[in-house]
């Protein structure tokens, strides 16, 4: 064979090999990419995405929608041909495995935990909307949830009040663990709680839980690293009772990220006329119950996302607007907001169309 053709012959099988290798070796990564937005104000497969009930309501226009993000399921394993796809495409994101997944979490897992924070951030708008109305909202500290093989497994119970930790009243979530933490391991803990039966009748019945309980339980040691404290392996919260109905129907969505534009959503449907004046906003963040918003993961993907379906204007957390305005979709002003007063603020300038001023990202 001339050495020529045994050359080009040798190259082309190796290029086959490489491909081949490209295909089916995975690589230890997962690929992010702009999700599904939805307007909170609108409707959502067939039915409004916030529903308000025993209280005054009006009517909106304009858009203020919540976007997601979409990545790989935990159990996929990219193989390299879609790794380096998505390095060069630009509506994706490729990150590592455990970026999305940490320690070997599962998909269940994943979709549990971020089930549980859409929950509460939704607890939070309604809470963090109502405050900026002066709606007063009755709170309580409770048990989320207990840790398996914890000594507060079979003892409290997620739903449970904590009214007070070894006689000393609990206001707030925080408090729970000063309170355990001041014990060394192996000392004894007393809570004093309201069973979430009770707590769950009493709301039903439109009275004040009657029945308390002392618990008392051994703490451990912590399983961190750092140093070692004392601990009965529960996380607490917190929970609301609101003077009306509010119901947000949104399913397959998860984590914590819709939080501000589900209490912008709550606001404008409580006020009269339009928080928009009828433009398209966008936006993202966490809401604590104080109405302080928090930075999200996959920022850039959102952006897109928001510009694609027609938004104008993009809420962004201040933690966030370094990394969004790095490659801002053309026709998309980034605004800057870290309070929902923040976002009122500029949702005023943007309705009134006075944005010369608007805190807008990367000035």
């Amino acid at each position: 064979m001339p050495r020529r053709t045994a050359t080009m012959l040798a190259s082309t099988l190796m290029l086959i090999a490489l491909l081949c290798a490209g295909v089916f070796i995975p690589v230890p990564y997962a690929e992010m990419s702009p999700g599904p937005t939805v307007n909170t104000l609108g409707d959502h497969d067939g039915e409004p995405v916030l529903q308000i009930a025993g209280k005054k309501t009006y009517a909106t226009s304009g858009h203020l929608n919540m976007t997601t993000v979409r990545v790989t399921s935990a159990d996929y394993r990219m193989n390299l041909v879609e790794a380096v796809y998505g390095w060069l495409a630009h509506d994706n994101k490729v990150v590592p495995h455990e970026t999305l997944y940490p320690d070997g979490k599962t998909e269940e897992q994943s979709t549990q935990e971020n089930a549980e924070e859409f929950s509460q951030s939704q607890e939070s708008a309604k809470v963090a909307a109502l405050k900026q109305l002066d709606v007063p909202v009755k709170s309580w500290v409770i048990v989320s949830t207990v840790v398996k093989g914890s000594p507060a497994q079979g003892k409290l119970h997620a739903g449970d009040v904590i009214k007070a930790v070894d006689g000393t009243a609990v206001k707030e979530p925080n408090d729970v663990a000063k309170l355990v933490t001041k014990h060394k391991p192996g000392q004894d803990v007393r809570f004093t709680i309201v069973p979430a039966k009770e707590q769950a009748a009493a709301e039903k019945e439109k009275r004040t839980p009657t029945r308390t309980q002392d618990i008392s339980m051994t703490t451990k040691t912590s399983d961190d690293t750092g140093e070692k404290r004392a601990i009965v392996g529960i996380s607490a919260g917190t929970d609301h009772t609101f003077p009306f109905t509010i119901d947000i129907k949104l399913a397959d969505v998860g984590g914590p990220s819709a939080g501000l534009m589900f209490a912008l959503g709550i606001y404008d449907k409580l006020t009269p006329g339009s928080l928009t004046g009828g433009r398209f906003v966008a936006g993202t963040g966490t809401i604590d119950d104080a109405g302080k918003v928090g930075p999200i993961g996959g920022i850039e993907m959102k952006t897109v996302g928001a510009r694609a379906k027609g938004a104008q204007y993009f809420l962004t957390p201040a933690d966030n607007c370094a990394a969004a305005a790095k490659d801002t979709p053309d026709g998309l002003t980034l605004v800057k907001v870290g309070t929902i007063q923040d976002a009122l603020g500029a949702l005023k300038d943007i309705r009134s169309g006075d944005t010369a001023e608007l805190p807008k990202c990367g000035k």
